[in-house]
């Protein structure tokens, strides 16, 4: 998506596609097998011992075989030969046949002719016969042999037969079946351990019933395409179809035969291959392999078949072969390319010049090769040249083959190709979402029914104007469907006891409020009467919430009213004309999150819900560190401006892949997932039981629905204290006065300021409890809920307070309520002072995204007299909450607040049982000194404290507030602590086993659940009915759980007899 992107905004055409590893899962076991009886035929055994590995330049210096006939050797073939190059000192090592040996052998040209009659018409068998037919192949064309009989790999037989063996290497495979292998590595001993392999492998066959050589190739589809080695191929899109096949191709390769890399079983890519093209693609395809490895020329023309167009390369990309001595020089490198292009001419086959780039400029290989030091490819394989090269670069690369051969293969066939490829998009252009049968009425009568239950009926125009407002954007641009799933979960969790926040500009929408999926009204402040639905809504600057507004008796039915209304305008959620795709967010419990996924599958089918996709990219750090890794053991020494350079240039760059804590994505049913993306595992790990889109979530964001279900603390603490105080969170009162006041005061928790270094009461409340955003409320020192969330906006900015906001408030330019908090400030305050709606929102968008303004917007804003400070703020910005979410996050941290003024006890249980992972119980169970003497410690390590120090820090802070509000914390108990919460007790809060250093989760749960089964008898039984470790054990005496215990079971007869 990113490359359609880039090619529609610089008008270049985008040919989709990949390079590919391809497994031959069709491989035959047998070439031309006879229709004979297995026992009757015979065979001839045969391994080669050469000087190198390429059959191209290398030659055969050893020829051993065995001739097999009714399951025994019947005949036997053995030679040296003369080769006319050195045998090279790793050959004679690895075979023990040296130079002097040979001297006096026969060369090949008179042995070949020898053994060829000794073959006669016989089964030829070879232990990875690719490699020896090769040579054979090569030096009988090289001798005008014709050698056309069936060949029979060992390998592949073992390979489909034995599935239990990590290699089928031949010493591997003679181990498998007791066969001595005597000598390995010379002709004859290999030969021989292969023709015992051989009757080994055909009892097999006749066990399974195959009694006939021309059967065998039916257990092909045994064979286990992790056991093969993979080839590379182009594939490229054609039309729609393609696309789609493409994309179903790429899922296959990650979810069902990834190992090591995605591959593509050249079966299903030839049942898929409708809208594809194919290339042979680099040294790396089949074709460069099979010329390398001396397949004969008919051979190498049927697999030439299989492809659509026959790629060379320029010389500079396969120079390594020659450094690995597959090749001899250049001229043999210019040969191939030539023997290529002439396979193409005399088959049809267009035949492209490709440069197989990774990188643009020649100087950006430094790149690759640190990015590949550090993932263990260090030889000279990755210094290759593989940058983009221009049309004429590639035109004076190919001259060699004649000026006119270089145009047809650089430009004419390139063209040619690109010109049957239609213009085609990534993803479709529109938002596809799923279809819930009368989604629209469902909504709008649910609206209408909420609206009138609170306001009564007739609603008040305010209410009925927007509500109408905003179901015709919802409903007219086909978004009704989303409010409702999103209902439909909240509903049901809030049915199992877990409140849900909302996160995001849902809070925006009043239909949202009354569908039940956010607490937010956005209607300007009002009182309105539980009881008889009298209202009134009040327009004074003076209130921005109507949490503030004075408490007011209703004046005709004297109840007490309601005060509500945050005053956010809908057109922030889904713009002014309502098309804006809504993107609704909500954070439940982490307990009850994989429930909210489930449910969301029972909805739409579970076949039709993915992970979002992500990317993840080289961080800063991990680039610095490749880049020193690869100099140090490159002992390269590097001025610190050029170590920048190096490091700026691998930033960035996509490293793995994952999901989205919380995004799920919704395919209709009446779409596949991939008319929009291809599927994979996250990070290919096939463990998970998650699949995810395998583009980056982003890309597809605006054409599938996207529902951010996501996992919080927050509903599963206020969960936690209704529990254990019988409150219920959504009756707390927002305008709770002591409540309010912690937030610029600890007076509400009679504390005094130098009990726990700060001089405001909301540790341990999210959102308000960090170092931060204390010092935030110091400065600012809030007494209204506005004010509250003014300052949650500001704190979850990026250059929103520090170097902005706060500077202005210091050098009294402007206040906490004029300064920008949030985005929705942006356009409001513009539209206030006259600009045109559509400007003021385009103006809130560049800035909320962090694009600055440009010079029109600055003169626009001059001429509606725009303070300079709100321009400059405006420029500084990066990135802003919206107010919606700010009221939710406050909402949620207020009720909390409440309990911590109101139940500490229940509080602090709760903030301990979330953080018990982290709570250092020997630490706190030595008391307030203790406590002070280790966050003094931490704190005089700056930022050289760990995370886990840090996080550390916050609960020891929490647990010093704790000790000075007179709660007490007793010790783990072996037979009343939980495993991972703390307990309410009498005496204070009891500590859970989780919270002892050395007890994990698994500990602290077998511990509760092996305590079920009766009181333990020794600390050896409960460390056997436990599962414990030593350090466990350990840690439970240190802590004094187990003083009452003996050692053993067994009985002390002193003890029995008083």
């Amino acid at each position: 998506p990113e490359a359609y992107k880039a090619g529609k905004k610089y008008g270049v055409k985008v040919i989709f596609g990949l390079e590919a590893y391809i497994i031959d899962d069709k491989i035959q076991i047998i070439k031309n097998p006879k229709n004979v009886d297995i026992d009757k035929e015979i065979y001839v055994v045969l391994d080669l011992e050469t000087t190198g590995l390429s059959a191209l330049k290398d030659e055969i210096i050893e020829i051993g075989a065995v001739k097999i006939q009714n399951g025994k050797i019947i005949d036997k073939y053995h030679t040296l030969i003369k080769p006319s190059i050195k045998i090279p000192y790793f050959i004679e090592n690895l075979t023990g046949i040296t130079q002097e040996m040979v001297s006096k052998s026969p060369d090949i040209k008179s042995v070949i002719h020898d053994f060829v009659d000794f073959i006669g018409d016989s089964t030829i068998v070879a232990h990875n016969a690719v490699f020896d037919m090769g040579f054979i192949y090569k030096t009988c064309e090289k001798h005008d042999i014709k050698l056309e009989n069936s060949v029979l790999d060992t390998l592949n037989l073992s390979r489909v037969l034995i599935n239990d063996l990590k290699n089928h290497r031949l010493n591997t495979v003679s181990n498998y079946f007791n066969i001595k292998l005597l000598n390995h590595h010379r002709a004859v001993d290999d030969a021989e351990a292969t023709g015992k392999i051989l009757l080994e492998l055909f009892k097999i066959l006749k066990d399974n019933g195959i009694n006939d050589l021309s059967k065998i190739n039916k257990f092909q589809s045994k064979l286990i395409p992790k056991h093969i080695r993979p080839y590379h191929a182009t594939i490229l899109a054609k039309n729609k179809t393609g696309l789609e096949n493409l994309y179903k191709l790429i899922s296959k390769s990650h979810l069902k035969h990834f190992y090591r890399t995605p591959r593509i079983l050249k079966s299903e890519l030839s049942s898929m291959r409708e809208g594809l093209l194919i290339g042979s693609a680099c040294q790396r395809g089949e074709i460069y392999n099979n010329i390398i490895n001396g397949f004969n020329k008919e051979d190498i023309k049927a697999n030439c078949r299989f492809y659509d167009f026959l790629e060379v390369q320029p010389i500079m990309n396969n120079h390594f072969l020659i450094s690995k001595g597959l090749v001899e020089d250049e001229n043999s490198l210019k040969k191939i390319n030539e023997y290529i292009y002439h396979l193409g001419k005399s088959l049809g086959i267009p035949v492209v010049a490709t440069g197989d780039a990774h990188f643009v400029e020649p100087e950006d290989e430094i790149f690759r090769e640190i990015l590949l030091f550090n993932q263990g490819f260090e030889d000279n394989e990755n210094k290759i040249a593989l940058y983009f090269r221009t049309t004429d670069d590639m035109l004076k690369e190919f001259e060699y083959l004649g000026k006119e051969v270089a145009k047809e293969i650089v430009i004419d066939n390139t063209k040619e190709i690109a010109e049957t490829v239609d213009v085609l998009k990534p993803v479709p252009d529109q938002l596809y979402t799923p279809k819930i049968e009368g989604a629209e009425e469902k909504i709008a009568d649910m609206v209408y029914t909420k609206a009138k239950e609170i306001y009564g009926d007739p609603l008040p125009f305010i209410v009925g104007d927007r509500l109408k407002r905003e179901l015709k954007a919802i409903i007219d641009n086909g978004f009704a469907v989303i409010y409702l799933i999103s209902q439909k979960l909240v509903k049901k969790s809030l049915k199992d006891g877990y409140l849900v926040g909302s996160r995001g500009s849902v809070g925006s929408s009043l239909c949202a409020t009354m569908c039940g999926i956010t607490e937010v009204n956005p209607l300007p402040p009002h009182y309105v009467c539980p009881n008889c639905k009298y209202n009134k809504f009040v327009m004074d600057e003076k209130y921005d919430t109507g949490v503030d507004l004075p408490n007011m008796e209703c004046p005709t039915c004297k109840s007490n009213l309601n005060k509500e209304g945050f005053n956010i305008p809908f057109e922030v959620f889904m713009g002014f004309e309502g098309d804006k795709i809504p993107d609704i967010d909500l954070n439940f419990s982490g307990e009850y999150q994989s429930i909210a996924h489930k449910n969301v599958e029972k909805i739409f089918g579970k076949e039709h819900v993915y992970r979002a996709g992500t990317i993840g990219t080289i961080a800063e750090r991990t680039a610095y560190g490749f880049v020193r890794n690869y100099l140090e053991k490159n002992d390269i020494n590097f001025n610190k401006a050029e170590i920048d350079r190096l490091v700026k240039g691998c930033i960035g760059i996509k490293r793995t892949t994952g999901q989205h804590p919380g995004g799920l994505i919704v395919v209709p049913k009446d779409h596949d997932i991939h008319d929009f993306t291809p599927i994979q595992y996250p990070a290919d790990d096939k463990k998970s039981e998650v699949i995810t889109t395998h583009f980056e979530y982003h890309a597809i964001s605006d054409r599938l629905l996207k529902l951010d279900i996501l996992g919080h603390d927050d509903p599963t603490t206020l969960k936690m204290l209704h529990d254990l105080t019988g409150i219920n969170p959504i009756e707390i009162p927002l305008d709770d006065k002591k409540t309010t006041g912690i937030f610029s005061s600890v007076e509400p928790l009679n504390l005094a300021n130098d009990d726990i270094g700060t001089s405001v009461g909301t540790l341990g409340v999210p959102e308000f409890g960090t170092g931060f955003v204390r010092r935030m409320l110091e400065d600012t020192k809030p007494t209204t809920f506005s004010e509250l969330v003014r300052i949650s906006g500001l704190s979850h900015g990026t250059d929103v307070w520090l170097n902005n906001a706060q500077d202005l408030i210091k050098l009294k330019k402007a206040t906490l309520p004029e300064v920008i908090s949030t985005r929705d400030d942006i356009m409001t305050n513009l539209i206030q002072l006259g600009m045109k709606p559509h400007k003021a929102f385009e103006i809130m968008e560049k800035v909320r995204k962090g694009r600055g303004l440009s010079e029109d917007d600055r003169t626009l804003m001059e001429q509606f007299n725009v303070k300079n400070w709100f321009i400059e703020s405006c420029n500084k910005i990066k990135y802003m909450f919206p107010k919606a979410h700010a009221v939710a996050y406050v909402i949620m941290a207020f009720r909390i607040a409440y309990f911590k003024v109101h139940y500490p006890n229940a509080f602090y249980t709760t903030y301990f049982s979330i953080k018990a992972d982290e709570f250092d119980s020997e630490v706190v169970l030595e008391g307030p000194n203790s406590i002070k003497n280790m966050i003094k410690e931490i704190k005089s390590k700056g930022n050289t404290a760990t995370q886990k120090e840090k996080n550390k820090l916050t609960i020891l802070e929490v647990a010093l507030e704790a000790y000075y509000r007179d709660v007490k914390f007793s010790p783990v108990d072996l037979y009343k602590s939980e495993a991972e919460r703390f307990v309410l007790i009498n005496q204070g809060i009891l500590l859970p086993f989780n919270s002892l250093p050395d007890i994990g989760k698994t500990a602290a749960k077998n511990i509760v659940k092996s305590r079920e089964e009766g009181k333990f008898l020794s600390v050896e039984d409960l460390r056997n009915r436990a599962k414990l470790t030593k350090k466990a054990i350990e840690a439970l005496k240190n802590h004094g759980c187990l003083k009452n215990l003996q050692e053993t079971n067994q009985l002390d007869f002193l003890t029995l007899a008083y």
